[in-house]
């Protein structure tokens, strides 16, 4: 039986990287819940064993399900019907096999019915199920939208919408406006506060992955008169609370199976996250990060499958009387394909275990005070995450496209056709550059560590 996970030895190794174990340690409280839960792990090597356990079925639901539907979800695609979205056969067969399997709020906390993963093998199942379609990553993967509720929601908030997601429900991030994209400061829907303290919604929002989605985290304007981010909340709404239309769905270049949606709000009822005006300065940054992580997962995985189909193909094509992977062009070829496909993954996991060490300490933060020297490693990890997440995303999504690129070309003429995967896999990964922030941006983000050397300490 094929799998994803187990064909590929280098996820096994970036999961046993030494940092793990201070990684698990700090997220498990000192194994705290073995008493509480009959699936938390007992010390480090059983928590080892449960990740590979988890990502070993990620890795065969991907090979034998998600990626046997891409081709159809491709052609298939989403399509609205009466303000709301009806998925592609595939993509709802991939959500019910992934919900069956227990692999939704994967890094929540098992109080709230998750299974308190670090975020390391959280993204290297985002890693997986990407090489497997990366249309249905982003659907998947924006489960990560439930970090955000559990950072900076009350608690009412947290008991009310993550077991939700835990259990399967969806979740989307309704930042872009038709002329906030960007920059969204400039973000206008609006949000306006009832006599009953209650808030509603009203507006527009385009360009929203997964925007029919069960549980949405909402950037809106909740200041009367202001222009600038300072006047801009944090809001959830809930589908089943009603007051959203799908007014239509994107027709796009690649990711077919993802519903990119634009969405009209009617007086939608909805609940503040947090403090007014913090919506942009903190939520929806800390928000944009996680999402610039997936997004560096997703063109990881996409390398990881350009490389494998060029590679396939130059050991299986015969020319002039032998495999063309015996011709130095075509050699060198494949060598950078792999080259770039290592690089990537190897700064993306860097990157995912600062982020870890200094999102286990905040939460530590949250039941006790930090110890002097805690804090001080605690802010000098998110230094480093800070630095290295622009990093990661661009440059993973950038050698992404140039691996897709050579997948295409390797074929000749071939990769341009419908037969083979290379020509849907090429526009799926075009999206990767200018997504949760286009390249540029993340130069911007990701200079001023590059020259002050914040990545040499």
């Amino acid at each position: 039986m094929a799998n994803f996970y187990t064909d590929n030895p280098e996820l096994k190794h970036y999961l046993t990287h030494p940092m793990m174990e201070k990684i698990v340690e700090l997220k498990e409280r000192g194994y705290a819940d073995a008493g509480k839960y009959d699936y938390a792990p007992l010390d480090y090597a059983d928590a080892l064993d449960s990740y590979d356990k988890v990502l070993e079925i990620v890795g065969e639901i991907c090979a034998e399900t998600i990626s046997q539907n891409a081709e159809g979800v491709d052609h298939e695609g989403p399509r609205v019907e009466n303000g709301r979205v009806i998925y592609a056969s595939g993509t709802q067969a991939n959500l019910d096999a992934c919900r069956k399997a227990g692999l939704m709020g994967l890094a929540m906390p098992r109080r709230l019915g998750g299974l308190n993963f670090p975020i390391t093998p959280y993204i290297m199942a985002a890693d997986i199920v990407s090489r497997a379609d990366a249309g249905f990553e982003n659907l998947w993967g924006l489960q990560d939208c439930a970090e955000t509720i559990y950072e900076f929601a009350d608690e009412e908030q947290k008991q009310k919408y993550i077991p939700r997601v835990c259990a399967g429900e969806t979740m989307s991030m309704d930042l872009t406006e038709p002329d906030a994209g960007s920059d969204l400061q400039s973000v206008m829907l609006k949000a306006t506060e009832k006599e009953d303290g209650t808030w509603v919604l009203n507006g527009v929002k385009r360009f929203i992955t997964n925007g029919d989605s069960d549980i949405h985290l909402v950037l809106a304007r909740s200041e009367e008169g202001s222009h600038d981010g300072r006047g801009l909340s944090m809001f959830i709404y809930d589908k089943r609370n009603g007051g959203v239309t799908v007014r239509r769905i994107e027709n796009k270049m690649g990711i077919k199976g993802s519903p990119t949606c634009e969405l009209v709000f009617r007086n939608a009822p909805a609940e503040l996250v947090g403090s007014r005006r913090m919506g942009l300065i903190k939520y929806v940054m800390a928000l944009m990060n996680g999402a610039r992580l997936g997004i560096a997962a997703q063109s990881v995985g996409l390398s990881e499958i350009s490389y494998r189909e060029a590679l396939q193909y130059a050991k299986e094509r015969k020319q002039f009387g032998k495999a063309i992977i015996e011709f130095p062009a075509v050699f060198e070829m494949i060598s950078l394909m792999k080259a770039k496909l290592d690089a990537s993954r190897s700064l993306l996991y860097e990157t995912t275990r600062f982020v870890d060490m200094y999102k286990a300490y905040e939460d530590i933060a949250k039941e006790r005070s930090l110890e002097p020297e805690e804090r001080a490693e605690m802010k000098a990890y998110q230094k480093l995450a800070d630095a290295f997440t622009p990093m990661a995303k661009g440059m993973s999504s950038e050698f992404c496209n140039q691996n897709a690129y050579d997948c295409v070309q390797l074929p000749g003429g071939s990769g341009f056709m419908k037969d083979y995967a290379c020509e849907r896999i090429y526009r799926d990964a075009r999206i990767t550059s200018p997504y949760e922030g286009t390249t540029q941006l993340q130069v911007v983000a990701a200079i001023r560590h590059v020259t002050t050397g914040t990545y040499l300490h």
